[in-house]
């Protein structure tokens, strides 16, 4: 027992220093030496790995912009200075899911418990959207009393359009898109001044403006609202395990509190229903989309209305799955996936996200996983190296929809859900509304994403391992699929609670419904 405090207390001791050795050396300059030679190891992990490196900038221009990055280091700087040159020169190979980010300050276990006892940081306490060039609080789960839709003034003195201008040249869209930046801005507008800062900020100056007039509100780390703060019901098991698989169905987001898949009809008949999805995550969606399609299929559905807006992406055996549910016929989802070699899938987090059971576990069938992944992987002629793990055919469910699908798209509908509109696209199997999405119609640079850290900067890279594709394709490179019906909210629309988009739709349903009550014809 005794040697096994020594040891323990000793890892514990060693923990403390190497985390206190970390932070230290995130505000050290760094020699420019060491520099230029993250800059060349960036570039040579992302030949190494990213199967469309030169999908829309050539060769010779990255060639020339890493070159160039690398000649105008002259100077020591810090890591996170360097992760804001850095993320300009990565951000013209056009890949949306290809990020740059600054390792922030570790913290001990101990630390951890302590600022968890606080409650929320200040940032995940507002939900936030930038539109009309402004950026408005959509959602407010602090205790200060700002309402939905106000606008942001300035946080911390600074100006937010200012900082948004600053962190939309350290990020991508899908190839030419522009659609996509202000929705993903504005969704993570605090994740962006985080890395600005290089820090969590534990507290915010924010000044908001309502009705013409503005105020000041400091916002703290809280306990406000959150699970620590309410009281615990004793709940039986049975309980728990039916609200567990309630969660798990509808997609339960613990930190939200909000759902990810609902399904509602529109007023009091069943003729048209909503089905809104905020992501292809969370729980367990096959369960939903069985009892959703059972329940448009016995009510005789005739319009079903998928909300994909701001829906950035998620598991592709969901959309697959949901996908099933929408057309009639055989289908493949998507094309084979592109990799740079067969020994690319070997470098994804296999452990990421494991606890040690799982982990064990993970060891064990290591000996299977990777020379599955290997051998699934061929050379084509073309020298090209292509996995079939998901391209292959699917048969449409019984209870598949046979009604008019309308779709709701944004720049903020990206990855998965881009792959399934696309298909939905390319097979005129919906109707789409709002705003072209932010991921690519040919396919994006995703799947397995593996994160690689610079050695000396401590910069970090989010790399896609295989080019996904759906099946649909259209000859406008670098873009996302349009929608039939252009319709762009407007602050003025948020302010006033109204759904412009989807207000279209309900009127293009009556019109139908109109017409086709004239033309039928009447009884003798």
């Amino acid at each position: 027992m005794k040697n096994f405090l020594i040891i323990f207390g000793t890892l514990f001791l060693f923990s403390c220093q190497s985390t206190k050795k970390f932070n230290q050396q995130l505000t050290e300059p760094i020699e420019a030496d060491k520099l230029q030679k993250d800059v060349d190891y960036s570039y040579k992990k992302l030949k190494q790995l990213h199967p469309k490196l030169y999908w829309y900038i050539s060769k010779e221009k990255l060639d020339y912009k890493f070159d160039s990055l690398k000649k105008s280091i002259q100077q020591p700087m810090t890591g996170l200075a360097f992760y804001k040159e850095l993320s300009q020169v990565v951000k013209n190979i056009g890949q949306g899911h290809l990020g740059v980010s600054p390792s922030l300050p570790k913290f001990t276990k101990k630390e951890i418990q302590a600022i968890n006892k606080k409650g929320q940081s200040a940032f995940s306490q507002f939900d936030f959207e930038y539109i009309d060039n402004k950026l408005i609080i959509t959602k407010n789960r602090s205790r200060h009393k700002i309402q939905a839709h106000t606008e942001v003034v300035s946080i911390n003195s600074e100006n937010p359009s200012d900082l948004l201008l600053k962190f939309s040249k350290r990020m991508a869209s899908d190839g030419f898109n522009k659609t996509f930046f202000k929705r993903y801005l504005g969704k993570y507008f605090g994740t962006f001044f985080t890395y600005e800062k290089g820090m969590i900020q534990e507290s915010l100056q924010l000044v908001v403006k309502f009705e013409g007039k503005d105020s000041l509100f400091v916002v703290k780390r809280d306990t406000f609202g959150s699970n620590s703060n309410q009281k615990k019901l004793q709940l039986s098991k049975k309980v728990k395990k039916d609200k567990a698989k309630f969660n798990s169905k509808y997609g339960f987001n613990k930190d939200t509190k909000t759902f990810n898949r609902a399904l509602n009809f529109v007023n009091n008949d069943s003729i048209t229903a909503i089905m809104s999805i905020k992501g292809f995550s969370n729980g367990s969606s096959h369960e939903f989309y069985e009892d959703a399609f059972n329940i448009l299929s016995v009510a005789n559905t005739k319009n079903l209305i998928i909300d994909l807006r701001n829906n950035g992406g998620g598991r592709l055996n969901e959309i697959a799955d949901l996908y099933s549910y929408l057309v009639s016929k055989p289908f493949v989802f998507i094309d084979n996936y592109e990799v740079v070699s067969r020994t690319s899938f070997l470098h994804m987090n296999y452990f990421k996200g494991s606890v040690y059971v799982t982990k064990f576990f993970k060891i064990l069938g290591a000996p299977i996983f990777y020379p599955l992944f290997y051998f699934k992987t061929r050379k084509e002629a073309s020298g090209t190296y292509l996995s079939n793990r998901h391209s292959k055919q699917r048969n449409p469910k019984p209870t598949s929809f046979k009604g008019k699908i309308y779709v709701l798209i944004n720049g903020g509908s990206f990855s998965a859900s881009s792959i399934i509109s696309s298909n939905l696209k390319s097979n005129q199997r919906a109707f789409f509304v709002g705003e072209e999405t932010g991921g690519a119609y040919n396919g994006t640079v995703a799947a397995q994403m593996p994160l690689v850290q610079l050695p000396n900067s401590k910069v970090n890279l989010r790399i896609g391992l295989a080019l996904v594709s759906a099946t649909g394709k259209t000859n406008i490179e670098g873009r996302g699929i349009f929608p039939d019906k252009e319709i762009l909210p407007t602050l003025e629309d948020r302010k006033s609670n109204i759904d412009p988009e989807l207000n279209w739709i309900l009127e293009d349903i009556r019109r139908e419904k109109d017409v086709e009550i004239l033309i039928k014809p009447k009884n003798n």
